[in-house]
């Protein structure tokens, strides 16, 4: 059993800057994060493998985020905020390079980040 636990979000406004933490308190192999808005579905943002690349990004957020991580931390450094990336961000993991929230084991509890115009 991972537990993971995540931190680091907040309220900026448009244009301004974010930097999740997710800490693991076991093994894992690949980590990612994920949001969601109210409304909508769970989506990826990012992946990460133990050791990565290989890396993945959603279309939506190419070339703003960065993620990164090391044994036990994963962390996604967010620049350029929108107003549409509002929403709550969970970290994840589990054993396959996957996009797919369906592919993941273990989540954490959620952090919010909220992005005013």
């Amino acid at each position: 059993q991972v537990q993971l636990v995540e931190s680091g979000g907040g309220s900026v406004e448009a244009g301004g800057s974010l930097r999740l933490s997710c800490a693991a308190s076991g093994y894992t192999s690949t980590m990612g994060w994920f949001r969601q808005a109210p409304g909508k579905e769970r989506e990826g943002v990012a992946v990460i493998l133990r050791g990565g690349p290989p890396l993945w990004y959603a279309d939506s957020v190419r070339g703003r985020f960065a993620i990164s991580r090391d044994n036990t931390t994963a962390y996604l450094q967010m620049n350029s905020l929108k107003p549409e990336d509002t929403a709550m961000y969970y970290c994840a993991a589990g054993r396959l390079f996957s996009s797919r929230f369906s592919d993941y084991t273990y989540w954490g509890q959620g952090t919010q980040v909220t992005v005013s115009s």
